[in-house]
């Protein structure tokens, strides 16, 4: 996540040479992920969403970030 980021509440994922933008809400993607990569990643987000748009609005008050575990 970027600080004060445009709307929607998104976050920025890479995976070796690939960058997506993945909507929180939705799971929508702009950019480009090989598929399992992004199975990955939604897997994640269905699992961290709360936490997700939790920081989400502490990056837009410029607040610190809390640490969001990864996929086990």
């Amino acid at each position: 996540m970027n600080y004060n980021d445009h709307q929607p509440p998104h976050f920025h994922a890479e995976y070796q040479d690939y960058e997506a933008t993945i909507q929180i809400v939705t799971g929508a993607v702009t950019g480009h992920m090989p598929r399992r990569a992004l199975n990955l990643i939604w897997t994640w987000l269905d699992e961290h969403q709360a936490e997700l748009l939790d920081n989400w609005e502490r990056s837009r008050q410029r607040r610190p970030l809390q640490r969001i575990e990864p996929l086990a």
